[in-house]
């Protein structure tokens, strides 16, 4: 199998080169092997979230009205039920749901990425700064 190097705060981490999620995705995705995977209807809930707040942040010049499209492209994408097998989390996690709010921000940062680079655009989407900005 193929990896890719990602990097957070805790250092690097090696994730299967095919998926779309990142190092705190993989994080959770190793350490909690318990119980069923998170609703698919929650992570549809994320997308909503995430979509409307990027609509938000561009009409308030927070974000830049290219990132915001594309971020809200691909909210439309899992909304329609595309990408389901690159949110494996389970519902157990610490508590809190940071992972699952991570795995979809990761997800969303990584196919807009995906979207802007075939587009030779030459912008870049972060998670945290940008589909999770506001929030």
């Amino acid at each position: 199998m193929a990896y890719r190097v990602e990097h957070d705060t805790m250092g690097e981490v090696r994730v299967p080169a095919e998926r779309k999620w990142g190092a705190q995705t993989e994080r959770s995705f190793e350490n909690f092997k318990i119980g069923q995977r998170m609703p698919q209807e929650i992570i549809r809930a994320f997308a909503v979230l995430k979509k409307c707040a990027a609509k938000v942040n561009a009409d308030l010049g927070k974000l830049d009205a290219k990132k915001a499209d594309v971020i809200e492209t691909v909210c439309d994408e899992i909304l329609a039920g595309q990408w389901p097998d690159e949110f494996p989390l389970v519902v157990y996690q610490t508590g809190s749901g940071t992972q699952s709010n991570m795995n979809v921000n990761e997800v969303i940062a990584h196919i807009a990425n995906e979207k802007l680079a075939t587009e030779g655009n030459s912008l870049r989407i972060h998670p945290n700064d940008d589909v999770n900005s506001s929030q």
